[in-house]
């Protein structure tokens, strides 16, 4: 007890805080409340697409399909797949008729069990806008060039 004590008394005029972890001299905690929490992203618009994730990499076109056919007519249903494995890469889109049937889905759906794999089941968010690629004046990859580099 002595001995914290004489250390409160040695470091706490340096601004040295004892309840953090005894020998850092770190200035800042890492629970502090200056630390900030990623915020989610803003919920998606309803929707007659809907973003379905965590799928086992077995699940194909036509099981999810079937899955989502329950809760109302299914227009479109695709899995992403692995170029080269042609496996799930473990997310797909489902398209409804209509609004109703798109929330029905994904009421029914989200959080439920598809070929052993809980699934997840949200409206989809549109891409974001990609900037052009750039030219760099014709003289990348695999284009002409007047004088070959040796």
């Amino acid at each position: 007890m002595a001995v914290r004590a004489a250390k409160t008394a040695l470091l706490e005029p340096r601004g040295f805080n004892l309840s953090r972890r005894l020998f850092s001299n770190f200035p800042y905690s890492p629970l502090s409340s200056h630390a900030t929490t990623p915020t989610p992203p803003p919920a998606a618009e309803p929707s007659t697409n809907l973003f379905v994730s965590g799928l086992s990499k077995r699940t194909t076109d036509d099981g999810l399909r079937k899955a989502f056919a329950e809760f109302g007519e299914v227009l479109h249903a695709r899995v992403a797949k692995d170029r080269n494995s042609g496996y799930s890469r473990g997310f797909g889109f489902v398209r409804y008729a209509t609004l109703e049937e798109a929330a029905a889905g994904i009421a029914g759906m989200d959080g439920k069990f598809l070929d052993g794999w809980v699934i997840f089941a949200e409206y989809s968010r549109p891409r974001p806008q990609q900037p052009p690629p750039h030219n760099n004046g014709g003289h990348g990859y695999n284009t002409p060039q007047s004088s070959p580099r040796y």
